[in-house]
């Protein structure tokens, strides 16, 4: 579908944490303008209308009728993201969704379906995939700087207290944030080594809840076998004191690279040789959930509304964000059942 238009006029559905970040990004850009917000809470549908001067509503259906929206961002939490989705391409409106794009691959395929039958882009927020070294990360393995690649890892060792998971009622469970720490705060990390290392095939995992009182995980360690042959390790927990920041390490038969909080730490290949690293500065959501700089969600954005308005596909379409969903489904099921899952690619 495209747009005869300049500028994508934009509603959120929710007012979380992570609410804050789109509004801003979307006020310091060009192509999009913030006209609306739906959420339960008087107290904060107030604080925006007041803040921001938009049409705010208590039923997020009644904003997404309104003829002046365009796009929908969903900030809802993660297991909560299917129905305003399918109510947006519904009335045929855009739809963004915050990270993941639900909490499992059946309810991300509905989602999927309703936006490609009513002709409307659907994205997930991924926006690590946007910061300045995991680009030349990927750019290098593209040029074929590493060679063929062998091993991936994704390393996020982090903490949480239990008054994070007691200050949301859908924190940790299976049916709000899908699981716990693999599906929500791992999920970026992973996004990453599967946009690198490719198509996984196979995953063997374990979970455990050791340390905080949810119905999800807080330790997890998987083992993956991507198409190319590649082998890849995933290392999650929430229960890490006093946490490490993010780590994704990519080696292949001719060099290899380790970022740590979207920061390059190591680089060395049979081309460059080893490079010197410049002090990592980056901030990183180890401790605090809102440790993050929105300038990548900003970047992100750009790039979906740009291709909406172009009639062109966003880099992380729906599809592309249901295959880390696929993978952690694999590894919950393979947690469960204490064998090997093989993964279907859709």
């Amino acid at each position: 579908m495209i747009l005869k238009k300049t500028k994508l006029r934009v509603g959120i559905v929710g007012h979380g944490n992570i609410t804050p970040i789109h509004v801003k990004s979307i006020e310091e850009l060009d192509n999009c303008e913030f006209v609306a917000l739906s959420s339960s809470s008087v107290e904060k549908r107030r604080k925006v209308a007041t803040e921001h001067g938009v049409k705010t509503f208590a039923d997020y259906n009644d904003m997404i009728l309104q003829p002046e929206v365009d796009v929908i961002i969903i900030c809802t939490p993660s297991g909560f993201h299917m129905e305003p989705t399918i109510a947006a391409a519904n009335a045929k409106k855009h739809v963004i969704t915050e990270k993941p794009l639900e909490v499992t691959v059946a309810r991300c395929k509905e989602m999927i379906e309703a936006c490609e039958k009513a002709g409307v882009t659907l994205s997930c927020i991924f926006q690590n995939r946007y910061a300045s070294d995991y680009l030349k990360l990927e750019e290098a393995v593209k040029s074929g700087k590493l060679g063929k690649l062998l091993l991936g890892n994704a390393y996020i060792k982090w903490f949480r207290d239990q008054a994070y998971y007691d200050s949301a009622d859908w924190r940790g469970t299976k049916r709000g944030d899908g699981g716990a720490v693999v599906i929500n705060q791992g999920i970026h990390t992973i996004d990453l080594l599967m946009n690198i290392m490719g198509t996984a095939k196979s995953v063997f995992g374990n979970i455990r809840t050791l340390t905080h009182d949810i119905e999800g995980e807080d330790l997890a360690t998987a083992n993956i076998e991507f198409e190319s042959g590649a082998l890849g390790t995933i290392e999650a927990s929430t229960s890490i004191y006093d946490a490490f920041p993010e780590k994704l390490e990519i080696h292949g038969v001719d060099g290899s690279v380790v970022m740590e909080a979207g920061k390059i730490v190591y680089w060395n290949n049979r081309t460059d040789g080893e490079l010197e690293i410049e002090e990592n500065l980056e901030k990183s959501g180890a401790k605090d959930p809102m440790g993050i700089d929105y300038s990548r969600h900003k970047t992100q954005l750009n790039n979906i509304f740009n291709s909406i308005l172009s009639g062109g596909a966003p880099a992380v379409t729906g599809v592309e964000a249901r295959k880390t969903i696929e993978l952690i489904e694999g590894v919950y099921k393979s947690a469960e059942s204490g064998e090997k899952v093989f993964l279907n690619s859709f």
